[in-house]
C-alpha cells in the first residue's frame, strides 16, 4: 500500500475507534437517568453490560472467520452500522426488554469492529500506532460523558444524548462503505509493523494452549477494572460522595481522557522501554490509584485517584494486544487476539456487573473496594503469566 492510502486507512481506523468508544463512555453517565425512566435498582446496569457482552462474545470469537469470509472493510462497515442502529434503538426503546435487545445488537457490532481492527492493526501497525489506535477509543469514551452531561444539564432527556451518538456512528459507517477498496490492499513490505505470518494454527489448537487462557484472564481483569471505574464513577461521585452532577460528568470524561493521553504517551515510550517494564509499572500505579479512590479523603483525593487510574490503565490493553505474537507465537496470534478481545468484553461486563450486585447489598461505597481487589488480582496474574512465558521459552 502506498503512503497516501495507508495514511487514510490509519486515520479511518483511528476514527472508527473513536466511534467505538462513544457508547461505552455515554452509558455510565446515562445510567442514573435510565434507571429512573424504567424504575430499576442500581444493580441492573449489569443487565445492559451482559447483553452487550453476549453479542460481543459471539462476534469477536468468530472475528477470524468473518474477516476471512467478508474482508476487513465490509465487516467494519456493516458492524459499525449495527452500533448506530443500537444507539438509535436505545433512544427509541419504550420498555426495558427492548433496551436490552438493542444492547445485544450493540455488542454484535462492537465486537466485530474491535477484533477486526485489532487483527488488522497487529499485522500492519507498529506498537506505537496500536497504542495510538486505542487512545482513539479512549478519546471517544471521554467524549461520550461530555455529550451526555451537556444534554442532561441542558434539561433534555437522556435519549437525546443517544440520538447524537447514533448520528456520529452512522457517519462513520458511511466512511467505511466509501473506502472499502483501501482495506483490501495488501500489506506493505516497508510498513511500520514487523508483521507476523498468517495464522497456521487452528481455532481449537490455539484455544487448547493453557497460556492462551492465562492471558485471556489478564484481559478479563484489565477491562474489568477499567470498566468498573468508568461505568460506576458517576453514580459513586453523585450519589455516594455528593459531588455535583456537572463536576462528576466532567471528571468521568477526564477519566477516559486520561486513558487516551497515556496511550499517546505510551506510543512514544514503547520505543524506549520494554513492554514488560511498562506494563508492570502501569499495573502498580493502577493499584495505588484505586487505593486513593477507596481511601475517600475528600473530593480532591477521589478525583485525583480516578484520573491516575485512567492514566495508569491506558497502556495495558494496547501493549498486550501489540505483543500477542511475541507472547503466544505468531502462528496463534490471529485467533488469540480474538479470544483476548472476547475475554476483555466478558471482564468489562462481569466485573462491573458484580460490583453492582455488591453495591446493591453493601452500598455504593463498596465499589472502590472492588476496584482495589481487582487491581491486586490483575498485577499478581500478570506476574504469573510472565513467569510462565519465560518458563515456556526456557529463559
Amino acid at each position: 500500500m502506498s503512503a497516501a492510502p495507508r495514511r487514510v486507512v490509519v486515520a479511518i481506523a483511528f476514527a472508527a475507534f473513536v466511534s467505538l468508544g462513544l457508547p461505552d463512555g455515554v452509558l455510565g453517565v446515562a445510567w442514573p437517568s435510565i434507571r429512573d425512566t424504567f424504575g430499576l435498582p442500581v444493580s441492573h446496569l449489569g443487565s445492559i453490560l451482559f447483553a452487550v457482552m453476549a453479542g460481543y462474545l459471539a462476534s469477536s470469537f468468530g472475528s477470524g472467520a468473518l474477516v476471512t469470509r467478508l474482508g476487513v472493510g465490509p465487516l467494519l462497515a456493516w458492524s459499525n452500522a449495527l452500533v448506530a442502529v443500537s444507539c438509535a434503538g436505545y433512544a427509541a426503546a419504550t420498555a426495558w426488554p427492548m433496551l436490552l435487545g438493542f444492547a445485544l445488537v450493540a455488542g454484535l457490532g462492537a465486537g466485530a469492529i474491535d477484533a477486526g481492527i485489532n487483527v488488522y492493526a497487529a499485522e500492519r501497525f507498529s506498537p506505537r500506532l496500536v497504542s495510538w489506535l486505542h487512545a482513539s477509543w479512549s478519546a471517544g469514551a471521554a467524549l461520550g460523558p461530555l455529550i451526555m452531561t451537556t444534554v442532561l444539564t441542558a434539561g433534555l432527556a437522556w435519549t437525546s444524548g443517544y440520538v447524537v451518538v447514533a448520528g456520529i456512528v452512522a457517519g462513520m459507517s458511511l466512511t467505511f462503505f466509501a473506502t472499502l477498496g483501501l482495506w483490501r490492499r495488501p500489506r506493505s513490505p516497508g510498513g511500520d509493523a514487523q508483521a507476523p505470518p498468517p495464522a497456521t494454527s487452528t481455532f481449537v489448537q490455539t484455544l487448547r494452549r493453557p497460556l492462551v487462557w492465562a492471558h485471556m484472564a489478564v484481559f478479563f481483569l484489565c477491562t474489568g477494572l477499567e470498566g468498573s471505574a468508568g461505568q460506576w464513577a458517576y453514580t459513586l461521585l453523585t450519589e455516594a460522595r455528593q459531588i455535583p452532577h456537572r463536576v462528576a460528568g466532567m471528571w468521568v470524561g477526564g477519566y477516559w481522557a486520561s486513558l487516551a493521553i497515556s496511550r499517546v504517551v505510551c506510543g512514544v515510550a514503547a520505543q524506549r522501554f520494554s513492554a514488560a517494564a511498562l506494563l508492570r509499572a502501569a499495573m502498580g500505579a493502577a493499584l495505588f490509584a484505586t487505593a486513593l479512590v477507596w481511601a475517600d479523603r475528600g473530593p480532591a483525593t477521589t478525583l485525583g485517584g480516578l484520573a491516575l487510574l485512567g492514566f495508569s490503565l491506558g497502556p495495558v490493553f494496547p501493549m498486550l494486544i501489540a505483543s500477542t505474537a511475541a507472547r503466544l507465537g505468531a502462528e496463534h496470534a490471529a485467533h488469540a487476539i480474538g479470544f483476548q478481545v472476547a475475554a476483555a468484553c466478558l471482564g468489562a461486563a462481569a466485573v462491573p456487573g458484580a460490583a453492582g450486585l455488591i453495591a446493591r447489598g453493601q452500598g455504593l461505597d463498596a465499589i472502590p473496594a472492588v476496584l482495589v481487589v481487582n487491581a491486586v488480582a490483575l498485577l499478581l496474574l500478570y506476574e504469573s503469566t510472565q513467569a510462565r512465558t519465560r518458563q515456556a521459552r526456557g529463559v
